[in-house]
């Protein structure tokens, strides 16, 4: 799968974001390892820390399937700034596939590439 197909599976997936506070949709395309790929979006709840970010479910969706080692992650965001995962994605990935590339997309399609080690260089291990 090529990185603009995985982006435009990100882009789907946001909308069926469900954003009525912040109305900030993401979408999140996952790559497994073999090939896979889990969608997800941003899911908002009135008691904020329920909140539930695009890439935590897709992953969630991932490894509820029997998944544990992906490849990359495609996020988009229809907004000016690139929708690099948060603090609690990082973390979240991380569990999984340190190394993984983040593919991240804005308002006209342009997107970046990083590698998650990059992003979370001091990522909590044990």
């Amino acid at each position: 799968m090529t990185d603009r197909e995985l982006l435009s599976l990100a882009k789907k997936a946001s909308m069926n974001a469900y954003v009525p506070y912040s109305r900030f949709p993401v979408g999140a395309a996952l790559e497994c390892e073999d090939g896979t790929v889990f969608t997800g979006c941003n899911v908002e709840n009135a008691a904020l820390g329920s909140t539930i970010c695009a890439e935590r479910t897709a992953c969630c969706k991932a490894v509820s399937e029997g998944h544990r080692s992906f490849k990359r992650v495609a996020i988009f965001a229809d907004s000016e700034n690139w929708p690099t995962p948060c603090g609690a994605c990082r973390q979240f990935l991380h569990e999984f596939s340190p190394d993984m590339e983040i593919l991240c997309s804005k308002a006209g399609d342009r997107y970046v590439s990083y590698k998650l080690s990059a992003l979370m260089p001091h990522a909590f291990d044990y």
